[in-house]
Formats: C-alpha cells, sequence, structure tokens
C-alpha cells in the first residue's frame, strides 16, 4: 500500500504496525474538542503536531460532533494543515460517519490519504458509489464490518461481510486491493456477558482469514475498544491493550487507532497480569472474565517488586550470557564467558553457540519491536566484550574464526566527518552476525573501492550528512560501475532520501542493486534480503518502485509552476527598515574561549538526541510514553551521568567566535564593510525562490532581510563547537569495545554545540547587538524559535550552498577556536555550528525549494564561479 501527505509512506507485508494519531479527533479527545469548539484551530494545530512529533504515521481526523459545524470544521481545519509541513508530511486519514463530511476531506488532503469509513449498512448500491468517488480522488479506504443486517459479531459474520465487499470493490468498482483496509471491529471483552468472550478471538481469527483469503487487504482497527470494561484501571487497560496488539500484528492486523499512552511494553507485562489477559483475550478459561476483574481489584496502586535483580546468576551459564546480551549487561562477562569456554573443546565454539544463540535473540527482539536502539548498541558491547576476550584463547588455538552471515564494508563519504548514524548501522549490523569493516570518515571512492576488493565484501554502504555528500555518493556508483563490482551499494544518512537514490544514484550503477536504506532498524532486513536466496525477487520489487518513484518525480517537477528569477526578485519582499535597526555594541569579531558548559547545558533541545537513538517522541513527554518511556528514561539518565562527567572533568571544550559588521543589499547579494562603512570587505551570496506564489506572499531571499544602500544595517556571523579534545576519549571508548558510550559521546557533543549556537545567539539578541534587550523566553520558547531575527546557516533550506561557509570562515578567522572546513565544507570538529545572524524583526526562516537555470547562470556569474561547480553544489535544489 502506498499512503502520502507531502512525504511518501509505503506499507509492505514486512512493515512494522502503522500507528494512526487519534487525539485529532473530537470524539475520542476532550481538549480537541474543546479547542474546536472554541475555534481556536491554531492550538487545535498543536494537537496535530504533537501526534506527528510522538511517532504517529497516519492522522486521524474527527469532526463528527453535534454541536458543531462538521464539514465546516474539516475543511477549516484541513486547509490549515496544508500549509504546515511537518504536519502535512504524513498521510491524512479522513474519520467521519458523514459523507459530505468525507468528501469535502477528499477534496483537500494532499497526497493519499484513507477514508474512514465506507460500509454495505446502506445497501450494495450507495456503497459502490461512495467507493467510486474514493477511487476518483486517489484514497484508500477502511471498510468496516458491517451490512444491512447490522455489525459483524462473530467470526463467521465477519468474514462473510468483508469477504462480500471484498469482491463488490475488486470486481465492479476496480478498486485496487492494496488500497483496501477492512476493520472486522474490535468489541469489549470481560463484559461478564457470555456472548461477548470471543469478540478479541473472533477479530484475530477473522484478521488471519482475511489476509489468508483477500489478497493485498489490509486489516485495521480502534484498539482502545477492547478494553472499556476496565475504565480508570490504566494497569489492565495497558496491558490489554499491548496483549491485543500482539496478538493482532501475529495474525496480520497491519494498523490501528491506539493511544501510545495507554500501552505497556509487552515484554514487561508481569507474568501474572499477562495470564489473565490473555485467558481473556484467547478465551481459554470459563472464569477468565471474573479472574481479571479481581486481580484488578488487587492491583490499584501497587507497584512492581523489585528485590530479586540478580536471581538471572542463579541460572545455567548459557542463559545467564544470553540475559547479559539480552540486557546490556558487561558486569560478570568476562567469568561466564570464561565458564563457557571450558565447556566447549574450542574456543570459537562460545561465539558460534551461546554468544550467537543470544545475539539471534537481541535481533529478533529488535526486529519486532521489542528492544529498541539504546538497548541493542549495549548488547553489542557485551558481544564484543566477550569476543576481546576469547580473541587470545583463539590465536593460541589457531581457530579459523566464526562464519560471519556476510561482510559489510561501511565509510562516510570523503569530505563528511558525521559518523553517528553510520557506526550506529554497524553496530545493529554486527548484532546480527554480520561482518563490518567500517573505514570511518572522510573516505575517497578509490580507497572505499580498493578496501572492498582486499576483503571480498558482499556488500558497500555509504553515509553522510551534508548535500555535497550526495555528490560524492554518485562519483562512488559511477567508480563502481567502472571496475565492474557486483555488489549492493547501500545509500543512508540525514540528507539522503529514496528519491534522491532513484532518480541520481540508481542510473549510475547497473551491475546490482543501489538501494536507499531509512534508518539502522531497516538496515537488518534489507541486508537479509540482498543476500538471500529471493534477492531476484527483493531486487525486481525495488526496481519497480524505483521506477513508480522516478516517474512520480518527473510529473512532479513538470507540474511545479516556477517563475523567472526576473520575475521573482519583482516579487520580492519589501521591508520597512526604519526604526528597526539598532546599532551594535560592537563591530568586528570576537572569540569566547573556554564557555562554561555547565551554563550551556540548560540551552540543550533533548528531542533530536532521542531521535538519534531511534526513539519516536518529544521531551520531556517521551520520559512517559508506555511504548519507548522506560528506554527514554535509562537513555536519559545515562545521559546525565555522561554529561555531569564531561562538565566536571573537562572532557570537552566549548569555543564560540562571532562578527559583526555593517551590511547592505545589492539585489540578492550583502555587501559587508568595514567599521568606517566605506571599504567592502565581501560579500554574502544569496538564493530566490523561484516558486509561483500565491495570495500575496513573497518570492524571499536572504538579501531581503537587510537594508538596501542608503541606510546604516548590520550582519552577524558566527562559529561555535563543543567538539574539541572528544578524539582521546572516542578512542578510549573503542579501546574497550564500548560503542554505546562511544555514540552517547558523539550524541551529547553535537547537542552542546547546538546548544552553544542558541546560547550565543541569546547573547547576542539581549546583550552584543542588544536588538532584544528585555527578551524574556524560556528553553521551550527558544526550541520554538519565538525570538527576534534569525540564524539561517549555509547548507540548510534558506542557504543550501556550502561554499558560502567559506567567506563566512575568512571573515571569522574560525581557525582561531580550532574548527576547520574540509573539501566538501563539512566542518570539522563534527560537533559544530556556524551560521549568519539576521536581527530584522520581520526576518524569518523558509526553505529555498527549486531553482531554474536562469538563477543559477546569474548566481555563477555573482560569485565567479562556472556553472558546472555550482549545479554541483546545488544539486538538490535544482529543478532541472
Amino acid at each position: 500500500m502506498k499512503l502520502s501527505g507531502l512525504e511518501a509512506l509505503v506499507i509492505r507485508e514486512d512493515s512494522n504496525f502503522i500507528n494512526v494519531g487519534e487525539r485529532t479527533n473530537v470524539t475520542g479527545s476532550r481538549k480537541f474538542l474543546r479547542l474546536i469548539k472554541e475555534e481556536k484551530y491554531e492550538e487545535a494545530l498543536s494537537v496535530a503536531r504533537d501526534q506527528v512529533e510522538g511517532g504517529a504515521q497516519v492522522l486521524d481526523v474527527n469532526m463528527d460532533e453535534g454541536m458543531i459545524d462538521g464539514k465546516a470544521s474539516m475543511i477549516r481545519f484541513l486547509n490549515l494543515i496544508a500549509s504546515e509541513p511537518d504536519i502535512a508530511k504524513i498521510p491524512i486519514m479522513i474519520d467521519s460517519s458523514k459523507w459530505d463530511i468525507i468528501e469535502a476531506g477528499l477534496q483537500r488532503i494532499q497526497g493519499k490519504g484513507i477514508v474512514n469509513s465506507i460500509s454495505l449498512k446502506e445497501g450494495e448500491a450507495e456503497f459502490i458509489r461512495q467507493a467510486s468517488l474514493i477511487k476518483k480522488y486517489g484514497a484508500a479506504t477502511i471498510v468496516m464490518a458491517f451490512d444491512e443486517v447490522g455489525q459483524a459479531d462473530t467470526y463467521e459474520r465477519r468474514i462473510e461481510i468483508c469477504e462480500r465487499a471484498y469482491n463488490i470493490l475488486v470486481e465492479q468498482v476496480k478498486f485496487s486491493k492494496e488500497d483496501i483496509i477492512f476493520d472486522p471491529n474490535i468489541f469489549p471483552v470481560a463484559t461478564g456477558m457470555e456472548e461477548h468472550q470471543n469478540n478479541a478471538l473472533d477479530f484475530f481469527n477473522a484478521t488471519k482469514w482475511i489476509k489468508d483469503n483477500l489478497p493485498g487487504a489490509k486489516v485495521s482497527g480502534g484498539v482502545s475498544n477492547v478494553s472499556f470494561s476496565f475504565r480508570g484501571n490504566n494497569t489492565v487497560r495497558e496491558a490489554m491493550h499491548s496483549a491485543f496488539l500482539y496478538h493482532g500484528i501475529q495474525h496480520g492486523m497491519d494498523m490501528g487507532i491506539v493511544n501510545p499512552t495507554m500501552l505497556e511494553v509487552y515484554d514487561d507485562i508481569p507474568k501474572d497480569l499477562l495470564d489473565l489477559v490473555e485467558d481473556v483475550l484467547l478465551n481459554r478459561r470459563d472464569d477468565a472474565t471474573e479472574r481479571l476483574m479481581e486481580f484488578a481489584e488487587s492491583v490499584k496502586g501497587k507497584k512492581e517488586s523489585t528485590e530479586k535483580v540478580l536471581e538471572w546468576r542463579n541460572q545455567e551459564v548459557f542463559k545467564r550470557l544470553s540475559h547479559a546480551l539480552v540486557k546490556g549487561i558487561t558486569d560478570f562477562i568476562e567469568e561466564d564467558v570464561e565458564e563457557a569456554r571450558l565447556k566447549f573443546q574450542r574456543p570459537i565454539q562460545v561465539i558460534e553457540g551461546p554468544l550467537m544463540d543470544g545475539m539471534n535473540i537481541v535481533g529478533d527482539l529488535f526486529g519486532s519491536g521489542k528492544m529498541f536502539l539504546p538497548q541493542v548498541v549495549k548488547s553489542a558491547r557485551v558481544m564484543k566484550k566477550a569476543v576481546a576476550y576469547l580473541l587470545p584463547f583463539i590465536e593460541a588455538a589457531k581457530d579459523e574464526g566464526s562464519s560471519a552471515q556476510g561482510k559489510i564494508l561501511l565509510a562516510t563519504v570523503k569530505g563528511d566527518v558525521h559518523d553517528i548514524g553510520k557506526n550506529i548501522v554497524g553496530v545493529v549490523l554486527g548484532c546480527n552476525n554480520y561482518e563490518i569493516i567500517d573505514m570511518g570518515v572522510m573516505v575517497p571512492a578509490d580507497k572505499i573501492l580498493a578496501k572492498a576488493k582486499e576483503e571480498n565484501v558482499d556488500v558497500i554502504g555509504l553515509s553522510g550528512l551534508i548535500t555535497p555528500s550526495l555528490d560524492e555518493m554518485i562519483h562512488v556508483a559511477k567508480e563502481m560501475e567502472k571496475a565492474n563490482f557486483d555488489i549492493p551499494l547501500l545509500i543512508g544518512g540525514a540528507t539522503t532520501s529514496r528519491v534522491h537514490t532513484a532518480v541520481k544514484i540508481e542510473e549510475h550503477y547497473s551491475n546490482d542493486q543501489v538501494i536507499h536504506v531509512l534508518d539502522a532498524s531497516r538496515s537488518v532486513t534489507v541486508v537479509e534480503r540482498l543476500l538471500g536466496e529471493k534477492k531476484d525477487n527483493y531486487v525486481s520489487e525495488i526496481q519497480t518502485e524505483y521506477e513508480r518513484i522516478r516517474s512520480d518525480h518527473k510529473k512532479r517537477q513538470s507540474e511545479k509552476r516556477l517563475i523567472s528569477i526576473n520575475a521573482a526578485r519583482d516579487n520580492k519582499l519589501k521591508l520597512s527598515f526604519n526604526g528597526s535597526i539598532s546599532e551594535p555594541s560592537f563591530l568586528g569579531t570576537k572569540v569566547f574561549d573556554d564557555i562554561d558548559l555547565s551554563e550551556i547545558r540548560a540551552y540543550v533541545d533533548w528531542t533530536p538526541f532521542f531521535q538519534t537513538w531511534e526513539l519516536a517522541g518529544r521531551y520531556p513527554k517521551i520520559l512517559e510514553d508506555s511504548v519507548v518511556g522506560e528506554q527514554a528514561k535509562q537513555l536519559f539518565d545515562d545521559a546525565q551521568k555522561m554529561l555531569d562527567q564531561i562538565i566536571t572533568e573537562k572532557w570537552l571544550s566549548a569555543k564560540a567566535i562571532i562578527g559583526i559588521w555593517p551590511a547592505n543589499a545589492e539585489g540578492d547579494d550583502i555587501n559587508l564593510y568595514e567599521n568606517d562603512q566605506s571599504t567592502s570587505i565581501g560579500r554574502f551570496h544569496t538564493l530566490r525562490q523561484q516558486t509561483q506564489k500565491a495570495g500575496g506572499a513573497s518570492n524571499l531571499a536572504l538579501a531581503d532581510f537587510i537594508a538596501p544602500e542608503g541606510q546604516n544595517d548590520y550582519i552577524g556571523g558566527f562559529v561555535v563547537t563543543s567538539g574539541l579534545g572528544i578524539e582521546e576519549h572516542i578512542a578510549r571508548f573503542e579501546a574497550d569495545h564500548d560503542d554505546y558510550n562511544s555514540i552517547l559521546l558523539k550524541a551529547l557533543a553535537d547537542r552542546l554545540a547546538e546548544a552553544l549556537a542558541e546560547y550565543m545567539h541569546e547573547k547576542v539578541r539581549k546583550e552584543i547587538w542588544a536588538y532584544d534587550q528585555n527578551e524574556s523566553l524560556e528553553n521551550e520558547d527558544l526550541i520554538k524559535e519565538k525570538y527576534k531575527g534569525i540564524r539561517p546557516a549555509p547548507g540548510y533550506p534558506a542557504c543550501p550552498d556550502h561554499t558560502e561557509k567559506v567567506k563566512l570562515f575568512e571573515l571569522l578567522g574560525a581557525e582561531r577556536i580550532g574548527v576547520q572546513l574540509t573539501e566538501s565544507l563539512a566542518m570539522y570538529p563534527s560537533a559544530s555550528v556556524s551560521g549568519l545572524y539576521f536581527a530584522h524583526p520581520e526576518s524569518k526562516y523558509f526553505g529555498l525549494g527549486k531553482i531554474q537555470k536562469d538563477q543559477v547562470e546569474d548566481y555563477a556569474q555573482r560569485k565567479n564561479m562556472s556553472v558546472e561547480e555550482v549545479e554541483r553544489w546545488l544539486g538538490s535544489s535544482l529543478a532541472y
């Protein structure tokens, strides 16, 4: 199934469960209902944003309430969502029992959404009419197990209605099989009524029947219905939801509307409670309801005992090793490995036997969503320490190495110094018995290829964070083709995408498959398929998908309405600068040495920290999340302890350099002057949006925020770093086979660098430039960019050209604080941030979008560069 908002969501057979956010539903959220009733739509948007940031992959929007105009509210809310890219990026589920509201929603959503729902309750003719319109609008649909007689309340009725609806949709409406989602009705269990005892079991069995007999169809449902009998008892409800989802997914359930705050981690449900809950869900005992009711009363207000923490030490050694690997415990690993070694003839058998058995459990738990990335990295640390202990014995016995499933070469491409994501992928693949050859950062193509041949690797994986890395990946693909490589090429990193891989990279390497890997959790599945017996089928699927992506991309490009650069300049933003220009307290540059990290700490935005570890959710709410909350808390505690150590023991030093110069705009350029405002010392070149605007909106360029000649104005610049001194500590952790703390330190250094940029910007606004001396903002306000002025960075949406860093670094003398640019213009140390300061109160962040060749030629002339060189640096922004 393929859905989309501004971004595509492809649901395959091996996709994880799709979480549908339910809080933008007036029937399910009292807060959302109140905001809609009071017409506080901007606040209502924050509910939607929280759902997206909390990990929702589809957003359910429902306006069915007697006291509001459902159609008008749906239209207004969806129009507002369309103007918020961070919300509109995910598909919308239009949820209503009224067809006119559904159709109004279909006319306004971007991309391909889902209708929730249609059914046969009004007869076949109306069902066909509605389905035909949904098909016309290009949406998927949920079909309720409901017909002219009523809702299906038995297994037999569920499959009867679903089969009938499926046949009508496929044979008469010609509806795509993949766009059909059945909701076979989740009803409450443990109601005390005998006829309700099979409600959950009938849903599970109907789900399996649908998946086995109705090809392509998906299954969804409203999970919270199942626990209706236990309202007010969250302990039992959370366990019921988690257990229901677990069994539902095992039977083929693809997606569901569920409140993540009402979920317990399945493996963490106490055994006695889990047994009672599953007795009810699976109808295993006649007295299941009474037993669960009795238990529900007994658990109110009680907490689980933790007295037997080390009971696992009483198990036999192989089970102890497995427990240590799953739990990430290194305390006893050497003594346990030694005990295990004495039980085998050859030391390598400890690796091939109990250690790999334990890591297979880790891989299975991670793949099924029962373990999270930080836990997997800790498991890898245990494995590495165990192997390190065994290596001398293996060498002495002259054993052959353990046979790996495959050999993977990983490298961050030339010019790029970012490696956290690559390292995580290496850890996850290593946990699944792949041999990893990690070449580090800034690795040229010739060295990657030479090492790949020398080691006879099975797969090459490239990583990069900055946009020039995309071009370097293309170069590696071309070189692999020239050298007649015939192994898969994996592409990953923050700036990479399936679209870029399909459109820009795949065409240059035809001997095997190029595949974009979204994150570490997908890497194992991808590699397994590429090296497995069914590789040809998988490659064929990918090639078909990438061909569709190229076709869609070409179509979108042709549909985009772009205007000439001259027309865009005619529609520039015209600001008034009278009374809005503040004179800085100093001009020139200033260095800030040894900034106190304890002061910066308060400015850290923790949400991206958790995203680094692939834990979805917004801080601080993520710490209370019922799915990832426990792991998030543990990770956060580890981070705080290390941060304390970083500050106390001065592991890292933080430095900053800022500059403020007189400046004026000249067209799309910004001229900078000496302090006397007469001698030019250089210029920044900015790019202008060329997308045709509607509703009086302007085509923006950063130069619009600077006053033209004839008026005094200023611009600032900065480079900050918190990565100085990190290498020795990374080396220490790596020598101790401790990937977890190595990655943790790098992630914290990155967060401190961003926090330092925030800290210095506040200092500039309130003291140095002092254009907003009375500002009083909390850290949450800073994260939401509620301050006056902006600090855009070269290489980012408003200013995608990394070459602008060169002039900035020259003007500042950034080498004075130990920060340098690589040949691809990445900053080293990697925990560094740079950018420009604009003070005008109406300056704002924006995305450049796509630009045409007329602007590229103009820009090349202004920068005294060749068009080809400009195109190389701006490749991802070109509309041609």
